[in-house]
């Protein structure tokens, strides 16, 4: 996750939850990707602070350092120097028909040239630690088949060298939609107050967010005809519960939207309160924080030299 914007209800039902069930399966690396942020323009201060949050948050929200690494991307200087190494067997034409690269270009006057080349860091994130698995949702799975096709490239020019990471990713969580905007994904970055609850955000906050939220013309919950506003608060709440279809048909058919959003609330402030109640322990010791990115990266780093070090080796870089 890049450490910009405030992680929100969307980020945890989506990845975050799904991330500490399955953290035990596999030798996890959590990444906070903070050179993916520097392809637009960060305030230094703003991003360092943001950097130590989501670290925090990913503890707070299950993700067990004990077990798995929690590193931030910048820490390991092999990010970078595999990102250099695969752009250069990288074509120009695979990067310009990456579609969030064409969305994200169209929106801005002028685009530095990191934007481009963003899929092409991520592949390193990937292949830097020969990593089988990438658990990300199907908005990220362009990016997995170019670092596919990046790692097949470099594999079939320089001889076999980089695992190809598996394409069948683990189930993700629940899509969760902006309260505004109940047709759009839930974003960190969208500028409306009301679009999306934050991890952090106060009981009061997420009452008045979730009483402003978007749901239809019908006077009460109608399962068969509800809008997706509507959708978008019992999906909240079912992820939140983990309750049955049927508990949630029971529960809420026939009810009024201002008890639904009532209980929605209700259901998230009871579920983030033990996540901001670590968050605040966490924080309360920043060497103990510091403590946990360190180990992070002094546990991975010997992976990433190792595979920069073979990358070299194969291209004819002078490697020591």
């Amino acid at each position: 996750m890049q450490p910009t914007g405030n992680l929100h209800i969307g980020n945890y039902l989506g990845a975050l939850k799904n991330w500490t069930k399955i953290q035990y399966d596999y030798d996890s690396i959590f990444c906070i990707v903070d050179l993916h942020a520097i392809t637009v323009y960060q305030p230094p201060q703003e991003l360092q602070a943001k950097i130590l949050e989501i670290a925090a948050l990913f503890i707070a929200c299950g993700i067990d350092p004990e077990h798995s690494t929690v590193m931030v991307q910048s820490s390991v200087a092999g990010h970078a120097e595999l990102s250099w190494l695969l752009t250069c067997v990288t074509p120009i034409g695979w990067l310009e028909r990456m579609t969030q690269f064409k969305a994200k270009s169209a929106a801005q006057e002028t685009i530095g040239s990191g934007l481009m080349q963003y899929p092409v860091l991520m592949a390193a994130d990937i292949l830097l630690y020969q990593a089988s698995v990438v658990p990300v949702g199907d908005d990220q799975s362009q990016h997995l088949e170019l670092t596919r096709d990046i790692a097949q490239r470099f594999n079939s020019l320089y001889g076999d060298t980089f695992t190809m990471p598996e394409t069948k990713l683990p189930t993700v969580g629940a899509r969760v939609m902006g309260l505004d905007e109940p047709d759009k994904k839930m974003s960190k970055s969208a500028a409306g107050s009301n679009h999306a609850i934050a991890l952090l955000d106060s009981p009061d906050v997420i009452r008045k967010k979730l009483s402003r939220a978007t749901t239809d013309s019908n006077p009460h919950v109608d399962f068969e005809t509800m809008g997706p506003g509507v959708r978008n608060l019992l999906a909240i709440y079912q992820a939140f519960g983990d309750v049955t279809d049927g508990a949630m048909r029971e529960k809420f058919s026939g009810m009024r939207y201002g008890d639904l959003k009532k209980s929605v609330a209700e259901m998230i402030v009871s579920q983030l309160e033990p996540i901001q109640r670590r968050y605040a322990e966490i924080t309360a010791d920043p060497a103990h924080l510091a403590g946990i990115l360190e180990a992070g990266r002094a546990r991975v780093a010997p992976i990433a030299e190792a595979t920069v070090r073979l990358t070299k080796q194969r291209m004819g870089v002078y490697a020591v």
